[in-house]
């Protein structure tokens, strides 16, 4: 009994010893035969249909068609230094680099979704993205984006960038809430600044300005709006008015043209239905200039 006291902590030791030269024994022949191991092929895989970056320049900045990679060893190949290389381009939001267990170097790419392009009062032009980050134009592909002119004092740098002054900001917010709704995105076709920084829109159809003023209580100006579309339009048309101000998130005021009665047409807003009133004309008061709208 005493002797098998003895044995058993020697026999469990020497199993111990047996199974760790084990592991050693088989991880050097894993490190060999990883070593011989080359790179079979590199497979990119950029999901969406806008393409500002496309296969081609992704072979270029991994330097693909140099052999930089195909036939080298797999563990020469820098997995964290190719993912930096790609993150570097302006139009890669994430990157991920792996080898695939045939030996494939595997690219995934995330592309920078942009919702807005800006022509600033510098003659720049650039887009923000979809989390308000500035990105330069593409030479591959034009997005089809809102568009927003007029006196954004917004610089670019040319780089990837935050914005920086309040008249980007609230004109990136209206930029959002209208792409996010089917109907908005479908009737805004451009945002314009003032110089007293105040934002218009000019919609697709019929020829009014939107005084929108800010991008507060935009779900009230916008529920606003399309209550005049649909309760005052339709009875004095189209064409009667030559701005709409929903820069209260309480009221509409319709100004009418010149060429019409001079009056505008205030409609207090309650919920879903609109209180309607004829007031003196206060198109003075609203001073702005068509001319200075770039389409």
């Amino acid at each position: 009994m005493f002797k098998k006291r003895i044995w058993m902590p020697i026999f469990i030791g020497f199993c111990w010893l047996i199974s760790i030269g084990g592991v050693v024994v088989l991880m050097s022949f894993i490190e060999v035969k990883k070593s011989e191991v080359l790179c079979r092929d590199v497979r990119v895989y950029i999901p969406g249909s806008q393409y500002f970056i496309d296969r081609q320049e992704v072979d270029n900045i991994l330097k693909v068609k140099s052999h930089a990679l195909i036939g080298r060893p797999i563990e020469d190949i820098n997995i964290q230094q190719l993912e930096m290389k790609l993150k570097a381009n302006p139009f890669i939001e994430s990157a991920k680099v792996y080898i695939d267990m045939s030996d494939v170097v595997m690219v995934e790419i995330s592309q920078r979704q942009p919702i807005l392009r800006i022509m600033n009062q510098f003659d720049q032009d650039f887009y923000v993205d979809q989390n308000g980050l500035k990105i330069p134009l593409s030479n591959n592909f034009t997005a089809r984006v809102l568009a927003a002119n007029g006196f954004i004092d917004e610089p670019f740098g040319g780089k990837v960038d935050s914005l920086h002054t309040d008249v980007a900001e609230q004109v990136f917010r209206t930029a959002d809430f209208i792409r996010k709704d089917s109907l908005w995105s479908a009737q805004i076709a451009q945002i314009y600044v003032t110089q007293q920084h105040e934002i218009e829109l000019i919609p697709r159809v019929g020829n009014q300005r939107i005084l929108l003023g800010n991008a507060d209580s935009l779900d009230a100006k916008f529920a606003n709006l399309l209550l005049f579309y649909k309760k005052a339009l339709p009875q004095a048309g189209w064409g009667t008015y030559k701005a709409i101000n929903i820069k209260y998130a309480n009221q509409v005021i319709g100004v009418k043209n010149q060429f019409t009665k001079q009056d505008s047409l205030k409609m207090i807003a309650k919920r879903d239905s609109l209180t309607i009133s004829a007031i003196k004309d206060d198109s003075a008061k609203i001073k702005k200039d068509t001319s200075q709208i770039k389409y």
